[in-house]
């Protein structure tokens, strides 16, 4: 049975509650979600009472498209920083405690209502803040790492590749985000995963995506890397061979051309110049739910480009311009692919410290391709802004929607 409670400062009545369970014990878990402005904020923040130093404090998960931010917060501030995130920044609430569960929902900064439930939880979490973090690359994840010369053979990181290291395991954590947004992390879904790691290497990441989805996550997976060095095919297909991955392959090819059976997911990082616009449209052709790639050498636009009113004074600096016509290209590439149906992020992977060339588009489909005039008419019209006359995506502009049988 439900509870309804119209009330005239929902948030005020919200926050009560919480301070409430926090003050005798029964909090278990709070949940903030809808963002304002999704783009500003977190997708959804999470909150757990933990005990530091003997002191109770909220720790909170702000879970982002490609990473998860954690900062502890001391509960005697709980409910300041509440008030001051409901309503401005976040339209939708949960608190559950081992008692009622209450759900906020807001139409405005102010209007709304709180609504009570059976609780869900009928006992209260540990209050240890010492939770292990998951580590994709543990013990299990020796062999290949050792093959690969990323550790030793005691198992300990290599003081040259340490860098490499954290990279990996970044990118498994980013890798991790978009599975659940496509529904693979989950055990409900038992079919064969068919990946393709472009332009491959010497296959830190194939290698990578292999254990994770088969050793972490023990989901069926086929995963082929492309690379067009013929001696690094070589060697990490016998690397696979040596720790019996049959499922993990390698193969000679361009992206344009190597043979491809229908992917779930096509992958390429660093492909140079229109190597990635290659790769985006070859994801697209074979009907892959996930499409991920990091453009490197942004050339095609630069000769192209247009000094369009207001801009033209800033562009008539060559490093400003360079920059604009690398943020244009991959603005385009993004445009192309909500054109082709799928929902992007555009987002920084690593620091800028490390590298400029730190940006990541991940797709993931979510409508019919080709259909969406507006989408079609976005790319249309910036194109047409900076004077472009020509882009590697440009023919994906001709398709059309696939009548139904």
């Amino acid at each position: 049975m439900e509870k309804s409670m119209e009330i005239t400062h929902p948030i005020s009545v919200f926050g009560a509650k919480v301070a409430e369970s926090l003050g005798n014990q029964t909090f278990v878990r709070l949940v903030l979600s809808r963002p304002v402005l999704p783009a500003a904020a977190a997708e959804r923040i999470t909150g757990r009472l933990v005990e530091i130093r003997a002191q109770p404090c909220l720790s909170l998960t702000l879970r982002h498209a490609a990473k998860d931010i954690t900062k502890n917060l001391p509960v005697s501030e709980a409910g300041q920083w509440l008030g001051a995130e409901l309503g401005a920044h976040y339209r939708s609430a949960l608190l559950n405690t081992t008692t009622r569960d209450w759900q906020l929902s807001l139409e405005s900064a102010t209007e709304g209502k709180v609504v009570s439930h059976k609780p869900a939880f009928k006992e209260a979490p540990t209050r240890s803040h010492d939770k292990p973090k998951q580590s994709f690359l543990d013990a299990g994840a020796q062999d290949w790492l050792q093959a690969l010369d990323v550790v030793e053979a005691s198992g300990k990181v290599r003081a040259s590749m340490a860098d490499k290291h954290r990279q990996i395991h970044h990118y498994l954590e980013i890798f991790s985000h978009l599975a659940r947004d496509c529904g693979w992390s989950s055990n409900k879904r038992w079919q064969e995963l068919v990946l393709a790691d472009m332009g491959c290497g010497k296959g830190y990441l194939t290698f990578a995506l292999w254990h994770v989805l088969e050793r972490v996550w023990k989901r069926p997976a086929r995963i082929i890397g492309v690379e067009t060095q013929l001696e690094l095919v070589q060697k990490t297909s016998a690397i696979a061979d040596s720790i019996g991955a049959r499922n993990l392959s390698f193969v000679q090819g361009s992206i344009q051309s190597a043979p491809l059976p229908k992917l779930d997911a096509l992958i390429a990082l660093h492909a140079c110049n229109t190597g990635t616009d290659d790769a985006i449209r070859r994801g697209i052709e074979l009907n892959a739910q996930l499409i991920v790639v990091a453009p490197c050498c942004h050339k095609e636009l630069r000769p192209q480009f247009g000094k369009p009113e207001p801009l033209a004074p800033v562009l008539r600096h060559g490093v400003m311009e360079e920059r604009m016509s690398e943020w244009v290209t991959d603005g385009l590439r993004a445009l192309f692919l909500e054109w082709a149906g799928y929902e992007t992020k555009v987002f920084e992977f690593v620091s800028s410290e490390h590298t400029p060339k730190n940006l990541m588009i991940s797709a993931i489909r979510k409508t019919t391709p080709f259909a969406s005039a507006a989408a079609k008419e976005r790319i249309v019209a910036l194109k047409s802004f900076f004077g472009i006359q020509h882009h590697s995506l440009d023919p994906l502009l001709e398709l059309q929607p696939a009548k139904a049988p």
